[in-house]
């Protein structure tokens, strides 16, 4: 069993990085859509995504502690 652990740890490891590089991506669309249109709501709304994509990329990558102030998400 102990085998086991490490092999899920890494696999949720990539999981968690997919995830934030995912909403980064999605971020960075909604920024630039907001800037095309005018809405600057959207605009806000894809910085803050981009924001929260790097800090679950850093949780994922061990950078962070999660009990720290910059692991809020």
């Amino acid at each position: 069993m102990a085998q086991d652990e490490p092999e899920r740890d890494e696999k949720h490891g990539l999981k968690e990085r997919i995830t934030g590089l995912g909403q980064k991506i999605i971020g960075e669309i909604e920024e630039i859509g907001g800037a095309l249109t005018g809405d600057p709501t959207t605009q806000a709304e894809g910085q803050f995504n981009v924001e929260v994509g790097e800090i679950r990329e850093e949780l994922a990558e061990g950078e962070v502690e999660p009990d720290s102030d910059d692991a809020r998400i």
